[in-house]
């Protein structure tokens, strides 16, 4: 394999995942109606944790209970960040929400790190909420209340890769079937409460197994492949590109038009993420695997 090839398919299989998540999170946004956010989130975790344990069989690892702590903290934030994410959906656009969110794992790698150039980033990032502040005035403003949502998953996100990093050292790659499974057992009886028997409808079946298949299987997968096979910092920057990719498949599949001061918004958090990226050394990973 040519060294131009060995760089350009993982970034192809980056690329790849990231429009399947976000895909997977329009056709979420399709299953709102039928049993909301709560439901949609229920399926999509369950679903996604028994595919995980099929194919992981986490059951085999040796057992360590000083890592349940950390084990539990980051399923009980990755199901947060789930619900909060797909709850802000119901009333913001994708890209604005995916946007929004990078902002949790944004401000951890800031955290890190105290230089002047990192002032830089942060104005950017500040700058881009700013933007996003609703204007009644406007035809194009946003739900205060999504954008909140949006927000709490980013916290939630900050504090899955801080969990994460934690119990991952313990558990390796079992820790996403693991906290996965964690998760579903957060949020099934939160979508059960508010649907019922509506949620084991076989006709939502194929929807939310292609839900829990584009947004956890298969973007986890070729994220790792991408991950073992680009620098870290590449890796990053090429993350950063996920609130434009959420947007335009918001566009696509959902028909979100954003107005121009919403598309520099979202220019601003890219910017300052991918800045993050090539110019921090943090003591976490800004842009680890979510979702």
């Amino acid at each position: 394999m040519s060294r131009s090839t060995a760089i350009l398919v993982p970034i192809a299989l980056l690329l790849v995942a990231m429009i399947s998540i976000q895909s997977g999170a329009s056709l979420a946004k399709g299953l709102f109606p039928l049993i909301g956010a709560e439901g949609t989130t229920a399926l999509r975790l369950s679903l996604g944790a028994l595919i995980l344990c099929l194919v992981m069989r986490p059951w085999r690892s040796r057992a360590n209970l000083a890592a349940w702590p950390s084990l539990l903290g980051y399923g009980l934030s990755l199901g947060s960040m789930n619900l909060l994410f797909y709850l802000s959906l119901k009333s913001i656009p994708l890209g604005i929400a995916v946007a929004l969110e990078f902002t949790g794992p944004l401000v951890l790698a800031l955290l890190s790190s105290r230089r002047l150039l990192d002032f830089v980033w942060i104005a950017l990032a500040v700058f881009g909420l700013w933007l996003l502040l609703p204007d009644t005035s406007a035809n194009d403003h946003l739900d205060p209340l999504g954008m909140a949502l949006a927000l709490g998953a980013g916290v939630c996100w900050a504090l899955y890769i801080i969990f994460g990093q934690k119990a991952g050292a313990e558990h390796g790659a079992q820790t996403v079937a693991f906290g996965t499974v964690v998760a579903a057992l957060l949020v099934f009886p939160i979508g059960l409460w508010q649907n019922g028997a509506a949620l084991f409808s076989v006709d939502l079946l194929p929807v939310a197994l292609g839900v829990a298949v584009l947004s956890s299987a298969l973007p986890y997968s070729l994220e790792m492949i991408a991950l073992t096979r680009l620098p870290a910092r590449t890796f990053s920057v090429l993350m950063s590109m996920e609130p434009a990719i959420a947007a335009l498949s918001g566009l696509l599949f959902l028909g979100e038009r954003l107005g121009a001061g919403q598309w520099l918004a979202i220019g601003a958090i890219i910017a300052a993420s991918a800045g993050v990226a090539l110019t921090i050394k943090p003591k976490v990973d800004p842009h680890c695997i979510e979702h």
